[in-house]
């Protein structure tokens, strides 16, 4: 009876650990449920995103570049002035973050001919537009090109390594912002995600559900400049992690404790 109950007791622990379907994939709807019913080569539905552009903050550092058709000589020396920082980046990242240019802690970039204009809290179509306005009262046909050199996130908790992630694409899915540093172990809890996101002088705090597939119409799909993902564990992790590593070592414990009882009635 002993021993019944002893196997039956390991077989709950391990069924236990077991860490089910339902907590892995992401943006479910009832997908696993039906999956044979599902039709092949048919859109099942749609949703409407809420894309929300990211805007400039003060102390991002942007790559700005002036171009022009015109082959006068005056509007050569104009443009080189202008593009003092887009020298070689052949330093990687690095290098192009040095090539770029520091928006202030007022929110304004600064150049020695154009002045002082302020890109805080425009997008980086609208800064263009804007930067093109001013130096387009030098040079009528400039043409200005804006990207974002330093938008960055990082990944913490329950993931395949913590990092700090740089990408120049600023419309990042928080899926795809997870995939590039690396993913979600098997272990990480997809449904309590938490997201600090700097909002001026202030942080906001937030979670959200990756298993859901209503997350997509969330205003949190898209990841923010600076975002802090942290991924918690399921209540799986310690037993998988430490209890599963040592099992064999419990079992003789167990064992030799119900030979001493047995052999001691």
């Amino acid at each position: 009876m002993t021993r019944i109950c002893l196997i039956l007791g390991v077989l709950f622990l391990l069924l236990g650990a077991c860490v089910p379907n339902r907590k892995i994939v992401y943006l479910q709807k009832d997908d696993l449920k039906h999956r044979d019913e599902i039709p092949k080569d048919t859109i099942l539905r749609s949703h409407v995103l809420k894309i929300r552009e990211y805007r400039i903050q003060p102390l991002d550092i942007l790559s700005i570049n002036f171009e022009t058709l015109s082959k006068e000589n005056d509007d050569f020396d104009f443009l080189s002035r202008l593009n003092v920082n887009s020298g070689s980046s052949s330093g990687g990242s690095s290098g192009a973050m040095l090539s770029g240019i520091l928006v202030d802690t007022h929110g304004e970039i600064d150049y020695a001919v154009l002045g002082k204009i302020k890109v805080s809290g425009l997008t980086l179509f609208q800064a263009k537009d804007s930067i093109q306005k001013r130096a387009s009262q030098f040079m009528p046909d400039v043409v200005v090109r804006v990207r974002m050199l330093n938008f960055r996130y990082t990944v913490l908790g329950e993931v395949n390594g913590e990092r700090t992630v740089q990408a120049t694409n600023t419309r990042l899915t928080m899926m795809e912002a997870i995939g590039l540093a690396g993913g979600l172990s098997e272990l990480a809890d997809r449904s309590h995600v938490k997201v600090l996101r700097q909002s001026g002088d202030s942080t906001k705090v937030f979670y959200v559900d990756l298993l859901k597939e209503d997350y997509i119409e969330s205003p949190y799909y898209f990841v923010q400049q600076n975002d802090v993902i942290i991924v918690p564990p399921l209540r799986q992790r310690p037993f998988r992690r430490y209890f599963t590593n040592n099992l064999g070592i419990i079992t003789t414990t167990i064992s030799f404790i119900v030979l001493i009882v047995t052999l001691s009635r």
